[in-house]
């Protein structure tokens, strides 16, 4: 047993985070940031089109409803896998991955909290050839600052980064 002193241990309701989310709008609450644990529920995610690629392993629980998950196999294909809700799925760090959800559904995600200098990255690929189309690169210190939004600022701010380098096609706005 260690001599270091306890630290506080939060307990958590999911299904009140749950609640809490979509009486506010909110899209997440992060429920603990320390140096080898992070935890956030995050509400609706069907507006997703981008794979992000964790430095880190994750874990992500459907609370409410069940989660399409999208991810990139190691031939670089897309794939699409469903996890009802009550189960649990784990996602290896470097596996881009998509997780999409409908809007009244609620995702727990448990992964480490970055370490100084680690890069996350965003991709987005062509919606007609599947090319790479763009790619956001960020280093995530903070998760409560909300760097999956930022990713997609950037690239709806930018025709130039929604337009394919192979095949010409623009991705619209939502």
């Amino acid at each position: 047993m260690s001599n270091s002193p306890v630290s506080k241990m939060p307990i958590v309701s999911l299904p009140d985070t749950a609640r809490h989310l979509g009486e506010t709008g909110k899209r997440v609450n992060v429920l603990w940031q320390h140096d080898d644990s992070l935890a956030f529920v995050a509400r609706g995610r069907e507006y997703r089109s981008e794979f992000h690629i964790n430095p880190s392993d994750e874990v992500m629980y459907p609370i409410i409803g069940d989660l399409t998950l999208h991810y990139r196999n190691e031939q670089g294909k897309e794939e699409i896998t469903m996890v009802p809700q009550g189960s649990v799925i784990y996602t290896p760090a470097g596996t881009p991955h998509s997780p999409r959800f409908a809007p009244d559904a609620y995702l727990l995600v448990m992964e480490r909290k970055r370490r100084p200098g680690e890069i996350d990255r965003f991709q987005w690929f062509c919606p007609k050839c599947d090319s790479l189309l763009h790619e956001v690169q960020a280093v995530v210190d903070d998760y409560k600052n909300d760097p999956v939004s930022k990713a997609y600022q950037e690239l709806f701010d930018s025709e130039a980064a929604r337009t394919c380098k192979s095949c010409g096609n623009v991705m619209p706005k939502p």
